[in-house]
């Protein structure tokens, strides 16, 4: 294999992002300006999830981010705080470059991810 790893390049992307604690984000949630979104794919929302968090897959978060997009999602816009969550934030970290490449400026991830919030003891909801 000539390319990264996936492990090098979460670590890369990592290096180069907001990485926000259990505690950070849910001070931010409890200002009420932020989009909370939740990129893990449909199974594994089972498991449960962080209330008031937006759905949208990795695999289609682009499509969803993107206000010119068929696929759009009003909630999540370029100009407002967005930070993203997956189950252990390797996809987060990723995808949070890739917001920034379609402008979005100021989104950030929770470290860890959905895994830190449940052993940080912070609540969770059943969908």
């Amino acid at each position: 294999m000539t390319g990264k790893a996936i492990a090098q390049r979460v670590q890369e992307a990592r290096s180069r992002i907001d990485n926000l604690s259990p505690d950070q984000v849910a001070a931010e949630m409890a200002t009420g300006a932020v989009t909370l979104v939740d990129v893990r794919d449909a199974p594994e929302l089972a498991g449960g999830v962080i209330a008031g968090a937006v759905h949208a897959s990795r695999g289609m978060l682009e499509f969803h981010a993107d206000p010119a997009s068929a696929y759009h999602k009003p909630e999540l816009k370029p100009d407002a705080r967005v930070i993203l969550y997956c189950a252990s934030g390797g996809r987060s970290a990723l995808a949070v470059e890739s917001l920034r490449e379609l402008g979005y400026v100021n989104v950030a991830h929770l470290d860890g991810g959905f895994k830190s919030w449940q052993a940080a003891g912070k609540p969770i909801s059943q969908v």
